[in-house]
């Protein structure tokens, strides 16, 4: 537990507004997963795959550090993630319904933060492996 409340300390003290506003709209949408989990499999495979992401970057983290490879935890398990949500769109069983709306939602806030997270990535392999600071 020591490990997590570092890399929250590190989080708070090295992020912008900007980034932990973001995080709490990711959180908050994906956690909606665990209403629809019961009831449907691509909700579970969204629960899955965010406790993965999640239990990867403090793997990340205990190895690298607060630095831009930490996108790789969720990129991991994400982009597959992300291309079956996105196979689902149009078929019946998720048409017109509170699921799909939440769905989209999903797969929306996890594109961008797939994004932010290729990005991170890039600037890594580039040459910027210091610690993440503001």
């Amino acid at each position: 537990m020591e490990l997590v409340e570092q890399f929250r300390a590190d989080l708070m003290a090295n992020s912008p507004d900007w980034v932990l506003i973001w995080l709490q709209v990711l959180i908050g949408v994906l956690a909606l997963s665990v209403l629809f989990a019961p009831f449907r499999p691509e909700a579970r495979a969204i629960l899955v795959g965010t406790l993965m992401g999640i239990g990867m970057t403090i793997v990340i983290y205990a190895q690298f550090g607060f630095t831009r490879i930490l996108g790789v935890g969720h990129i991991l398990f994400w982009t597959p993630t992300l291309f079956y949500m996105l196979s689902l769109q149009g078929t019946a069983s998720v048409e017109k319904t509170w699921f799909s709306r939440w769905l989209w939602l999903a797969i929306a806030v996890m594109a961008v933060s797939l994004a932010l997270d290729y990005s991170d990535l890039v600037r890594y392999l580039l040459g910027e492996r210091g610690p993440i600071e503001l």
